[in-house]
């Protein structure tokens, strides 16, 4: 026989998650939950899947939300538990995730008491959220009313700006309370808000009249839609389309190699290549070239397109465009002209030029970490989901060709930590293969990622171990200090077999290109577990190899 708790605000909130279509629930271990997690996995409409470290939780959630595309519920206990939430939180909160969090707590008036695992946890997260509620408990006058109004507010907030929200849910004792019939309540009147997305009239008349037109694509979710639309602007060279590895996006047309284009930038290349009139769409972008680049150029117009999101990133924001991209370009195409201009053939000289130092660099080039990339380019399958972890591996990755995938990177506070848990969360609610490609400090230091009854079998990690963070030995600075090795590249001598073992995944280690390509194939192919595959590359000087590559392309 089924049991249900007794809480009348667990009640009216598995009611409104069902309303809402929320059905997958990320659940922690905890008493002061324990209400939730009865509730939720008794109730056949919801998909329930526990998480034991309530940091790797909440990534896996994440992940899990940006499968699906839609929002994803997280419980955990009160105290520490919830404070483990916020890494996560603030991933979700800069990349748009729609993430519900659900933290437990003791009755209001027992904060600051000193009562075991207590903290103020209302409004915890208000730096990073989108929306702080706190429910009544059952005993207050009108708790259920207001708690239905709470609840049904934060739900539609979290949809409608497709990032977290949280609910903080104070319960008193007895918490363990069941009843075997659930109450019924009256349906749900949807309030959701469609905004009105408008193009004013003065930003056809600035596309008109620029002669330097550069749209740059940042992190963001795969469309056909916005792919063709920008193909019909790049038809005629109408404007110079830059994109990223995570960009999504594919068309011989768009320059996807930012950094291998503009690395070595002189004082008047950029007055050369700058545009007058500049297009981001998109989250966060990786290079960090094309922000000093941009910065510099100060274009007259610079428009921002996103529905949430309109950071002036390069100093020159003139438009905010609360819009979709797919929106938006579908307006502007009925009312602009699509005329070939020189600048897109001054940018297609040069991608000529640095592309065939490119290839003539990687034909001389012995294996390495830049190596490996280059070889992954080619022996990963086509159309899976392929997950990026931070720090070196994303920067790699920009300067080869993935765009047969979808490409996932946590770009929006750009941290190491939950790397593994999000693409392992992205695979349970995937029906195609996820790879995730990590550095060995993103896979040991998010190793609980893999504590995980639900990775499929079909899953793939490919940890590259160069002994270290070896991004310290690339970016400039830490190489003048004596704490580099210790302190900021962290060396290290360990391994990924244990936690293999550990875990129940296959294990395969690496540590040449003749094993590389013989090892590659199969390891793709569906086996009953999920596999591994580490290689090592510790004794080679990967910073070296990549230095001379940037030399090289002058």
């Amino acid at each position: 026989m089924k049991q249900y708790s007794s809480k009348r605000s667990i009640q009216i909130l598995a009611h409104l998650l069902k309303e809402y279509g929320i059905f997958d629930i990320v659940i922690s271990p905890g008493s002061r939950n324990a209400p939730l997690a009865i509730h939720f996995s008794e109730t056949d409409a919801f998909n329930c899947y526990s998480i034991v470290d309530e940091r790797s939780a909440a990534f896996v959630g994440m992940g899990m939300a940006k499968s699906t595309k839609k929002p994803v519920a997280i419980t955990c206990t009160s105290g520490s538990a919830s404070a483990n939430y916020y890494p996560a939180i603030t991933e979700a909160f800069y990349q748009n995730t729609p993430l519900l969090i659900l933290t437990a707590d003791r009755p209001t008036d027992y904060v600051d008491i000193f009562d075991g695992q207590t903290i103020r946890q209302k409004d915890l997260y208000q730096q990073h959220s989108y929306g702080d509620f706190q429910l009544l408990e059952d005993e207050k006058e009108n708790s259920d009313e207001e708690n239905f109004n709470l609840i049904k507010k934060a739900i539609e907030l979290c949809i409608e700006k497709q990032g977290p929200v949280h609910i903080n849910i104070p319960l008193t004792e007895p918490l363990y309370q069941l009843v075997s019939e659930q109450p019924a309540f009256p349906p749900v009147e949807k309030t959701l808000r469609k905004k009105k997305e408008e193009i004013p009239s003065h930003l056809i008349a600035e596309w008109n009249t620029a002669k330097r037109i550069m749209i740059l694509v940042g992190t963001r979710d795969y469309t056909e839609k916005l792919e063709m639309q920008l193909s019909q602007i790049v038809k005629n060279h109408s404007a110079v389309i830059l994109k990223e590895a995570n960009s999504n996006l594919k068309h011989d047309k768009f320059f996807a190699h930012i950094d291998r284009y503009i690395f070595n930038f002189s004082e008047s290349d950029m007055q050369l290549y700058a545009p007058d009139l500049l297009i981001t769409i998109g989250q966060n972008v990786v290079s960090k070239k094309i922000k000093q680049f941009l910065r510099k150029a100060k274009p007259k117009n610079h428009w921002h397109i996103d529905e949430v999101w309109h950071p002036d990133t390069f100093f020159s924001l003139t438009a905010k465009i609360e819009s979709t991209a797919e929106h938006f370009f579908g307006k502007l195409l009925n009312h602009i002209r699509l005329e070939p201009q020189p600048y897109y053939n001054l940018w297609d000289v040069l991608r000529d030029k640095k592309d065939l130092k490119h290839d003539e660099y990687c034909l001389k080039t012995q294996f390495s970490d830049f190596k490996l990339f280059e070889i992954l380019a080619e022996k990963i399958p086509n159309n899976i989901n392929l997950h990026i972890s931070n720090s070196s591996a994303i920067r790699y990755a920009q300067l080869f060709d993935f765009q047969k995938n979808k490409v996932y990177c946590n770009r929006g506070t750009s941290g190491i930590d939950g790397c593994t848990s999000t693409a392992m969360g992205f695979a349970m609610k995937s029906v195609e293969q996820t790879v995730l490609v990590t550095g060995d400090l993103s896979f040991f230091y998010d190793i609980n990622g893999l504590w995980n009854n639900y990775i499929p079998p079909y899953t793939r990690i490919i940890v590259f171990n160069n002994g270290g963070g070896d991004i310290f030995k690339i970016i400039p600075g830490p190489d003048s200090t004596n704490a580099l090795e210790e302190f900021i590249l962290t060396k290290h001598h360990r391994s990924a077999e244990h936690a293999a073992k550990d875990f129940g995944f296959q294990y395969t280690k690496v540590e040449d290109e003749v094993t590389l390509d013989r090892v590659l194939d199969n390891f793709f192919k569906h086996d009953t577990r999920p596999k591994i595959l580490e290689i090592t590359t510790q004794d080679i000087e990967n910073a070296e190899v990549l230095k001379g590559y940037f030399d090289f392309m002058k």
